[in-house]
């Protein structure tokens, strides 16, 4: 056969199986989802859902560069919106039960825990902590899977930090 400067033996890039893709990221996106929603068995529910979700469209998903980006992004999006509807609930408590007076106390106390705080952050600010700390990722990484800018990345990083240093009492917080 003439060689015609072609490599005869093309490597293809196949679809890593998803069977091995969720062993890898679900108990990241549980962490994650936790982070968030504070709660264990909530967190579970939306790591599976989100799990599901790449699983139902896993022939597309799978040809991403960064599936697992995606994966963060949906998993976020789920715990997002589980803090807003927990919120909404505790609202609609609060005017039934107060006569349409909120109870907020606008000091948490010393004891409040720091996640309770991280969860109290703006949301992108929280997004940004729960990557960072509990999924380890670099500025890089965060900024795929969120969608914006490693500066963005870095400011809500910065922003994050220094409203729970302000919040929560932490030795030599850096």
């Amino acid at each position: 056969m003439p060689d015609n400067g072609v490599d005869a033996e093309v490597e293809l890039r196949l679809p890593e199986p998803f069977e091995r893709f969720f062993r890898r990221e679900y108990p990241r996106m549980v962490a994650v989802a936790y982070a968030i929603s504070g709660s264990r068995w909530a967190a579970e529910e939306l790591a599976q859902e989100a799990c599901l979700r790449a699983y139902r469209q896993w022939d597309r998903i799978s040809g991403y560069d960064k599936p697992g980006a995606w994966l963060r992004r949906v998993t976020i999006n789920l715990s997002n919106s589980l803090l807003r509807r927990k919120v909404s609930e505790l609202k609609a408590l609060q005017r039934s039960a107060f006569g349409g007076v909120g109870v907020i106390d606008p000091h948490p106390e010393d004891e409040i825990e720091f996640w309770d705080q991280v969860r109290a952050l703006p949301k992108r600010q929280r997004e940004v902590m729960v990557l960072h700390f509990v999924d380890d990722m670099s500025s890089g990484e965060i900024a795929d899977v969120l969608g914006i800018s490693e500066s963005s990345v870095r400011s809500h990083l910065q922003r994050g930090r220094t409203a729970l240093t302000q919040r929560v009492d932490i030795e030599d917080w850096a």
